[in-house]
């Protein structure tokens, strides 16, 4: 989609050289614009790096684990697993410098129209970045258009004596080459609930502390339901619970809750992530971004000054890579003088936890907060004969349909495969489909992904009394 001549030869400045960035360079490359990246640190940002493709390594590896020592199958023999986690590491991190070099790396060496340049990047103006070197010298860039890709941190909240211990966020948490003895996790979302299953499944013992409930942004009954299977795992969740101070001593992280003390050998903080925008100067192209330090784009990308474009987690829209990619290769057409819009009205969600969670649409709360009568049902997994083959029932298939047209609104999914049975619900919201109209398509039979027509039919049927596979 070129816009012919006048765009071609553009320059444009990408600051990071994460999914956002990379989406963007490339699809600017092609129309023809000369694009310059800026990156002080690892090229590939948060996702391939330190983010979903290591977590996701070590997720799968301590799920075997655990089917070694706790699967449901009473002929079979189970067993402690012997874990060598430096060996688990190493595999981890080969195939996470795999994907960074085919998926970043080389195309940075293959496409002369993406130059690489390496350091930090400020504004000077709306079109003209310093960029700061590792040996202190600085540079200046202009460009026609900017794009910024910065991502984000890890938040460290503000407890007393808390930064002066030697924690780990989940950085450092991937690649340690240690099982903690006993692993305590600070923070109620994502990224905490992952990885302390993960842990705890490979020999550590967990204590949770959240600050709300567990997935506190979901359904209630998400949060409820997850804990449940996680402390059936033996995890201790201390939910709505603060830390007030922290302090390291002998080897030992000591967190005082104000109820009691809770000592552990290594502390994870995962209490959220903050935009990587606070070193940017951006005040002095005119940036806006919200109290949290996230930069405000429109549905087009563009921030509130001419010419400059942000996409990724460093704005104000989900903290997605795949919402991050979309957006750089909408930026980019922006950019190049094209009309893009980043479409954010079905964005599904999955988190890696087992059973896995994952939601699209609405809740009822989030539709009734926009005044829309609705109707839901609750399907448990004991009525998903895939479940019942697989002796693993825990968890539930909700969907939220508006009353009176019994229009699909949203569906939240606690089931050992819910991230591929996601997309077929997105896909139903999407082509504003009915209940009754998911509920009459073909599923194939013994699937997770059965349970939503399951679910679809208890809106007008007893699903208890129906013969396997009935239409």
């Amino acid at each position: 989609m070129s816009h012919g001549a006048n765009v071609s030869g553009m320059k444009l400045a990408i600051i990071g050289t994460g999914s956002a960035a990379f989406a963007a360079a490339i699809r600017a490359a092609e129309e023809g614009a000369n694009v310059t990246v800026i990156e002080a640190g690892l090229t590939g940002g948060t996702c391939v790096n330190v983010g979903c493709v290591p977590s996701k390594i070590f997720i799968r590896a301590a799920h075997v684990a655990h089917l070694q020592s706790a699967h449901l199958f009473s002929g079979l023999g189970q067993h402690k697993p012997t874990v060598d986690r430096k060996m688990l590491v190493a595999q981890q991190q080969a195939r996470v410098e795999e994907l960074r070099h085919a998926k970043y790396e080389n195309i940075l060496e293959n496409n002369p129209r993406i130059q690489l340049m390496r350091g930090f990047a400020r504004f000077q103006d709306a079109n003209t970045l310093i960029v700061k070197q590792a040996d202190g010298s600085e540079k200046t860039l202009h460009a026609d258009r900017i794009l910024i890709a910065t991502g984000r941190s890890p938040q460290i909240p503000a407890t007393p004596g808390l930064k002066e211990t030697p924690y780990w966020t989940s950085t450092e948490a991937l690649v340690a080459e240690e099982i903690p003895q006993h692993l305590i996790v600070y923070g109620g979302s994502v990224v905490a609930l992952e990885l302390a299953q993960a842990f705890l499944r490979l020999g550590a013992q967990v204590t949770l502390i959240a600050r709300s409930q567990l997935l506190s942004k979901e359904d209630p009954a998400v949060g409820e339901a997850l804990q449940a299977a996680l402390e059936g795992e033996g995890m201790r969740i201390l939910t709505h619970t603060e830390v007030n101070a922290a302090r390291f001593e002998a080897g030992a992280f000591q967190l005082d809750t104000g109820k009691e003390t809770i000592t552990g050998d290594r502390l994870l903080v995962a209490t959220g992530r903050m935009p990587n925008t606070s070193d940017l100067d951006l005040a002095k192209a005119g940036v806006n971004t919200d109290i949290g330090g996230a930069i405000i784009v429109d549905d087009h990308l563009r921030t509130s000054a001419p010419h400059i474009y942000a996409a990724g987690d460093c704005t104000n829209a989900p903290q997605f890579v795949y919402v991050a990619a979309a957006a750089g290769t909408r930026a980019a057409i922006n950019m190049m003088g094209g009309d893009a819009v980043l479409d954010l009205s079905v964005v599904p969600v999955v988190a890696f936890t087992d059973p896995q969670v994952a939601t699209v649409g609405v809740t009822e709360a989030q539709a009734q907060a926009q005044h829309i009568e609705t109707d839901s049902r609750t399907l448990t997994l004991d009525n998903v004969p895939r479940a019942l083959a697989n002796f693993d029932t825990r968890g539930f298939i909700k969907l939220v349909v508006e009353k009176n047209s019994g229009r699909l609104l949203g569906a939240q999914i606690l089931a050992a495969e819910a991230g591929e049975v996601i997309q077929a619900a997105a896909l139903a919201i999407r082509n504003r489909m009915t209940v009754n109209e998911l509920a009459a398509q073909l599923f194939p039979y013994l699937t997770m992904v059965e349970g939503l027509k399951l679910c679809a039919q208890t809106f007008t049927k007893d699903v208890k009394q129906l013969s396997c596979c009935a239409g």
